[in-house]
């Protein structure tokens, strides 16, 4: 379940025991919390003490529910995840949403698996099939900042043990070979090799999935060389 509260952060601590208690009555187990916009009260920040302080309330009160949570617009993984096994992973960088408006250069996911990976699970929201805006809104120039490729290859080199598929349902319908490797690919793992690498250039790894003698390998090269 999403629960976006517009950076309304006091309203939502009024409301979150009866989020979480209807989450258990429909039986979701995991939440995505969003703070879009300026922090509510005025005068925080997404990084000031007392929102730092409600991330871990609400990760408390959804721990009391049984509820697994992946916040986005937080602050970046400390440890803590390791103390609250139910803070199964964060945003807390420029993920795909930027790759839309224009915010995200290639390499910047070549760079995340040395830099706010280190701090724990992200997620990227991956999973984009459709890349040009002009498909739902002719004559629109815009486009993510992406391949349909690249897309899978994330669900691989970004760690989440909770992963999205980001696009609309009508978009994996008409990608089935594609949409099948999000259905197979694993979101756990028990070993990962970094084969090659060189943060901003690219990335190569493998990693074995949870319980499985399986394998999965994700490249992310920035640009194409030819020798």
């Amino acid at each position: 379940m999403h629960h976006e509260t517009s950076s309304s952060a006091t309203n939502y601590e009024r409301h979150f025991d009866t989020a979480f208690a209807f989450m258990n009555r429909y039986g979701y187990r995991a939440v995505k919390t969003g703070y879009v916009g300026n922090i509510i009260p005025r005068g925080e920040h997404h990084y000031s003490q007392w929102m730092v302080q409600h991330y871990q309330r609400v990760v408390n009160k959804a721990l009391q529910h049984k509820v697994m949570v992946n916040s986005h617009e937080s602050v970046h993984l400390t440890g803590l995840h390791r103390t609250y096994p139910n803070w199964i992973a964060a945003e807390a960088a420029r993920g795909t949403e930027y790759e839309a408006f224009g915010g995200n250069n290639p390499e910047h996911t070549t760079i995340l698996p040395f830099t706010r990976l280190i701090g724990g699970p992200m997620d990227y929201t991956p999973g984009i099939f459709q890349t040009k805006l002009d498909y739902y809104f002719p004559g629109d120039k815009r486009f993510v900042q992406t391949t349909l490729v690249k897309q899978l290859a994330l669900y691989v080199t970004m760690y989440s043990p909770l992963q999205m598929a980001a696009d609309i349902i009508d978009n994996y319908d008409r990608f089935p070979d594609a949409f099948q490797f999000i259905k197979d690919v694993a979101a756990d793992w028990d070993d990962t090799k970094i084969l090659s690498a060189e943060p901003g250039d690219y990335i190569l790894m493998a990693r074995k999935a949870k319980g499985k003698d399986e394998w999965f390998v994700g490249a992310l090269p920035t640009k194409m060389r030819v020798y």
